[in-house]
């Protein structure tokens, strides 16, 4: 490692799906719970700990999670965990500027320009672990490194509620007794590679000449070679640029009425209205995605006459693309994704334009509204009650949006 040593915490969140429906529902709490799609071609998303005793794990068929044990399935609630991952990001973001997110429930931090005011590394991640519990009613576990891909297994290590420090002076010897699967980039196929060439733990590879790993592995056996020894200079990247909003479903059944997806673009569209302006961002373009029951992917894309925020206006477009191209067959999932965004901040006014219906008003009392009653406290009367189709897979009538894929660990 080269120059002074880097302070990164990796902050990882807890059975998140899970522990976020166990939160909410005080009946699931110290039972095994399973966050998961249709049990026949659905996969497991999350499962809490106690499921994890029976076998059940993340990305498991859900035909076959439901035959280990007494495990109680609940289908998952994006907007729950959307909703709890950026309150987590905005504490995150009070303790530096350095936020990576790598999905809605881990990031890494570079708090090193943070120590002079909240102290060391380790005392920053206690105190947002300590935040998250109290103001999210959420676990995590941290783990902090000189680079980044020692603080991620450290924080691994810590799971469950737990933080493992490891000190520059400390990371070879942390890192020899580790299985190599624990490196980045060594998948089964690798393994059994290296385990060929008796090359089992992080040791024996950081005792292995590096041009013979070379040899043997090509790019891959220079690389791990370097992360052997501790070796990361990759910095903490704060959130890059986003080239999208969206948000998207899939149905437990398909839907074969193009008219049964209007609520489910309607609560889309007015998601994406509020992710754009909490991120403050205006979108030019909106799109529609339909894939077809054949698993057949079908795009729409119509470009606004000015940026906008505004739910309902994606939605009166998102409404034109689909009375223009229904589906030629039944719908598996729906979903809306927001293009060609940029700052909110307020255009040049347009002589020639007609009478302005400026929304941002409503919209910001809205916003108010919703951040402080939760997403259903106010809403427009097609989304109330159940869907006018088969419900998705997250069942009640509620509408799902994607963001950063999540593992639920």
């Amino acid at each position: 490692m080269s120059g002074a040593p880097r302070s990164i915490v990796h902050l990882d969140l807890d059975a998140f799906y899970a522990s976020v429906e166990q939160r909410d529902d005080p009946r699931l709490r110290g039972r095994p719970v399973v966050v998961g799609g249709h049990p026949k071609r659905g996969v497991v998303l999350a499962a809490s700990y106690e499921a994890r005793r029976y076998g059940v794990h993340s990305a498991m068929p859900m035909a076959r999670a439901v035959g280990l044990g007494p495990i109680v399935v609940v289908p998952p609630r994006f907007a729950a965990y959307e909703e709890a991952s950026e309150r987590v990001f905005e504490i995150l973001e009070s303790a530096s500027p350095l936020v990576e997110p790598l999905s809605l429930d881990e990031a890494f931090l570079d708090v090193g320009a943070s120590r002079a005011l909240l102290g060391e590394p380790a005392a920053i991640a206690r105190r947002l672990r300590e935040r998250i519990l109290v103001e999210v009613g959420l676990l995590a576990s941290a783990g902090i490194a000189p680079v980044k891909f020692v603080a991620k297994i450290a924080s691994d290590i810590a799971k469950p509620n737990g933080q493992k420090e490891v000190r520059p002076e400390e990371v070879v010897s942390f890192l020899a007794p580790l299985k190599v699967s624990r490196l980045w980039g060594v998948g089964p196929r690798t393994e059994a590679e290296l385990s060929r060439a008796g090359l089992r733990t992080v040791g024996d590879l950081a005792a292995r000449d590096p041009a013979s790993l070379e040899a043997r592995l090509g790019p891959l056996g220079a690389q791990l070679s370097r992360l052997s020894r501790g070796e990361d200079d990759r910095p903490v990247v704060a959130d890059r640029e986003r080239k999208s909003i969206g948000a998207e479903e899939t149905f437990a059944e398909d839907l074969s009425d193009p008219a049964d997806l209007r609520p489910y673009l309607h609560g889309q569209a007015l998601r994406v209205g509020r992710r754009l302006r909490r991120a403050g961002l205006k979108a030019r373009a909106v799109a529609l995605k339909l894939k077809l029951h054949d698993f057949r992917l079908v795009t729409r894309q119509r470009t606004l006459s000015a940026p906008s925020d505004d739910g309902q206006e994606l939605y009166r477009l998102l409404l034109e693309l689909l009375r223009e191209s229904p589906p030629s067959a039944p719908v598996r999932l729906c979903g809306i994704s927001a293009h060609d965004l940029s700052s909110a901040a307020r255009p040049q006014l347009d002589l020639f334009a007609g009478p302005s219906r400026d929304r941002s008003a409503l919209n910001e009392a809205l916003d108010r509204i919703t951040a402080r009653f939760g997403e259903e406290a106010v809403t427009t009367a097609d989304l109330v009650g159940p869907p006018l189709g088969p419900s998705p897979l997250r069942g009640g009538g509620a509408r799902r949006g994607s963001l950063r894929g999540g593992d639920g660990r």
